[in-house]
């Protein structure tokens, strides 16, 4: 069966990760994503990543996580027969991506008003750290930034260590996820009448949405939002909690299962208890509680008590490091990671993480690794119409 995305072209001129991010979620749908990079040192990201080797062949860790099954071309915009190239694939193209700060396509004579004259259905979509508009459009912006900005470091952590960035550039990946879903949506519409779409996607915009609960307490309970560290602000007992050996997260949101829990530790007398027979009464004393539990909790391992809790409705899981969480037998089952044995520039088999979905008319997943920084610069060019001594001539100035 064919994939979601078969047919799409999809021009993908950003850098580093929201943009990339956002453009391999189309190529693991089946997009045929056309990477433009600048001649010589590509996408920043290639030169990103915990292994200085791969980094200096501009194929970086950064960079390997997150363009597979894109072709790439390389492309000097600030030359007019480099703009030239460009229009040439606009038309052929579905969607554009870039994530340049705001103007920039302009001011290169390739921004949305130019380029929808030569191809109206075009899906243009823009991402910046501030979107389009407003005071701040025009600053520069990275995930930790945005983090700042959007209040996601007031409440990450504890009293005493936040404010805390995430552990990993959340922002980034949810103004990726945001603009792939904006795309998709702009795609369904195009695919039935015809029409291209300008799509501004903003990362502070993004993460701030994504803070619902959160956002929702503030304006319409009036509570000021404080960092709780492993706490749920909603429930008690949920959070992380200390056992024989480990650490156990435990998510009792419901009555049940508070009552469930405290019969499977050997402590039922606690259901009764005043301080914690009710949801109010047991966020009012969550530190008795915690601690109640965790003195039944050292009887065992954390990874004993999971089984245990798991098994009579009582959500919890261990708290894992990253190896472990990718080698977890539930990740293996559901094939998330996939790999290819020889990849070129990469002197080592590669493995990635594919898509956080599956689909019955097949999973997404790409046919091919990352490309080598313009490895598919001549095939494109010829495609749209140069010859061989047309296409030696951008070289030798340097427009390739």
């Amino acid at each position: 069966m064919s994939k979601a995305l078969e047919g799409i072209r999809v021009l993908d001129l950003t850098n580093v990760l929201a943009g990339p991010f956002c453009a391999y979620q189309l190529a693991l749908l089946g997009a045929d994503v056309i990477k433009v990079e600048v001649p010589g040192s590509g996408d920043l990201a290639r030169q990103l990543g915990a292994d200085p080797s791969l980094n200096a062949r501009l194929m970086g860790a950064s960079f390997l996580a997150q363009n597979g099954g894109k072709r790439s071309i390389t492309i000097n915009l600030k030359a007019p027969a480099g703009r030239e190239i460009l229009t040439r694939l606009v038309a052929t193209a579905d969607v554009l991506v870039e994530n340049f700060r705001p103007g920039v396509m302009d001011r290169l004579g390739v921004g949305y008003t130019a380029l929808k004259e030569l191809n109206p259905r075009l899906v243009y979509c823009a991402i910046s750290g501030f979107g389009q508009t407003g005071p701040l459009r025009g600053a520069p912006a990275y995930d930790q930034i945005v983090q700042g900005l959007s209040g996601v470091m007031s409440i990450t952590g504890s009293e005493t260590s936040a404010p805390l960035r995430v552990g990993y550039p959340v922002a980034d990946t949810i103004g990726g996820i945001t603009a792939a879903f904006a795309i998709a949506s702009a795609l369904v519409r195009q695919q039935r009448s015809g029409e291209g779409e300008f799509i501004d996607v903003s990362m502070l915009d993004s993460t701030i949405v994504t803070m619902g609960w959160v956002v929702s307490n503030y304006l319409l309970a009036g509570v000021q939002p404080q960092p709780m560290g492993n706490e749920n602000f909603t429930a008690v007992p949920s959070g992380t909690f200390r056992t024989g050996s480990g650490l156990l997260n435990i998510a009792a949101n419901k009555q049940e299962q508070f009552e469930a829990l405290m019969r499977v530790i050997g402590r039922p007398e606690l259901i009764k208890d005043k301080r914690f027979a009710r949801r109010e009464q047991r966020k009012q004393n969550r530190a008795a509680l915690t601690a109640e539990i965790e003195q039944a909790l050292a009887a065992q391992s954390a990874e004993a008590w999971e089984a245990v809790l798991s098994g009579i409705g009582v959500p919890a899981g261990r708290v894992l490091s990253v190896p472990e969480a990718l080698d977890h037998p539930q990740i293996r089952e559901r094939n998330l990671m996939a790999g290819f044995e020889a990849v070129p520039g990469v002197d080592r088999p590669l493995k990635f993480v594919r898509a956080g979905f599956q689909m019955a008319g097949g999973n997404p997943d790409v046919a091919t690794p990352p490309p080598m920084l313009g490895a598919h610069t001549e095939q494109i060019l010829a495609d749209l119409g140069y010859d061989g001594p047309a296409i030696r001539a951008l070289r030798e100035q340097q427009v390739i």
